[in-house]
């Protein structure tokens, strides 16, 4: 089964947030963490992974990603302190590591 992922990524002080969609959140983060990827987090440094979830149907990570961006920036923040009260980048979990 197909799996996808809206991501939330923001910079090193949490003043940026950026939302994507993905089906390798993975590679996907990596790029953005070391600057492959031209455009906003190449140019906020948004390299740490915040916030995501995963469905298996692209239509519905594509409406969710779209939802979230109209959203006040208060709702997305409410939606990252649910899953990551601290806002640590959730990238080394994912990766098997633990660098908290």
């Amino acid at each position: 089964m197909k799996r996808y992922y809206v991501y939330i990524m923001t910079n090193k002080n949490n003043t940026v947030l950026y939302t994507g969609v993905t089906n390798n959140l993975i590679r996907r983060v990596y790029e953005h963490k070391n600057n492959l990827v031209e455009g906003f987090t190449k140019k906020y440094k948004c390299h740490k992974l915040v916030w995501y979830q995963e469905t298996n149907s692209i239509e519905s990570a594509i409406a969710q990603e779209k939802r979230i961006k109209k959203w006040k920036r208060e709702y997305k923040e409410n939606l990252i302190k649910k899953m990551n009260p601290e806002w640590k980048d959730l990238y080394d979990d994912l990766i098997g590591g633990n660098k908290s």
